[in-house]
C-alpha cells in the first residue's frame, strides 16, 4: 500500500470515529471526493478493499483503520 493511500485511509478513519463514534461503517469510496480525480488510488484501494483483504462493501472504520496500522 503505497504512503499516500495509507495516510489518506487512517485520516477519513479517524475524522469519521471521531465525529459518529466506533460503530461507524464506511466503503471505500469514502476515501475519495464524488469525482473521479485520482483514479490510480481509487484502482489502489479498491483492490487492497476487494481482492487483497476480501472486505464486505461496508465495514467498521475501526476495522479498516487496524487493518492499515498492521
Amino acid at each position: 500500500m503505497s504512503p499516500e493511500l495509507k495516510q489518506k485511509i487512517i485520516e477519513v478513519c479517524n475524522t469519521k470515529i471521531a465525529k459518529k463514534g466506533d460503530n461507524v461503517g464506511i466503503s471505500f469510496y469514502a476515501f475519495f471526493k464524488n469525482k473521479n480525480d485520482n483514479p490510480k488510488l481509487l484502482m489502489e484501494a479498491a483492490e487492497w478493499w476487494i481482492k487483497t483483504n476480501e472486505l464486505d462493501h461496508f465495514e467498521k472504520a475501526v476495522k479498516i483503520k487496524e487493518l492499515v496500522l498492521k
